[in-house]
């Protein structure tokens, strides 16, 4: 691996909706993004550290694969309990209850442009996976 490829960093992730200010509004809501700008339908989110481009496809609800999703880690159960009864409350389209499969607890919900979340916590998991999550 070269020396250029180790320091590469995550940038942007860019998602197709067909409603760009609903999904902007659940990622700034409630996965503490922030819009920075908005242009032709289109919309860069920002949190430290990377970005998220929501672009505007067409007026269908992007199709995405049965398991596509992106995760976040929150520090422990007692907060992941807390975000999805926020969630609950809210309406956030959920797919799953908390569960535990041994590498932590976990839920996935959906925003409204379609994009399946995983809130998760690693505080929780198993001994036998807890050497795996510093690699």
């Amino acid at each position: 691996m070269t020396a250029f490829v180790k320091t590469m960093k995550l940038n942007h992730l860019s998602f197709p909706s067909a409603n760009v200010a609903a999904t902007a509004e659940f990622f700034e809501r409630h996965l503490g993004f922030r819009v920075a700008e908005t242009w032709d339908k289109s919309a860069i989110l920002k949190r430290p550290g990377f970005d998220v481009v929501i672009d505007h496809v067409s007026d269908a609800v992007p199709q995405w694969p049965r398991n596509f999703h992106l995760g976040f880690e929150l520090p422990n159960l007692a907060a992941v309990h807390e975000l999805y009864a926020r969630f609950k409350e809210e309406g956030v389209q959920m797919e799953t209850d908390v569960f535990n499969n041994g590498r932590g607890s976990r839920f996935f919900c959906r925003e409204p442009g379609g994009i399946m979340f995983e809130i998760n916590t690693r505080s929780d998991a198993s001994e036998a996976y807890r050497g795996t999550f510093d690699d």
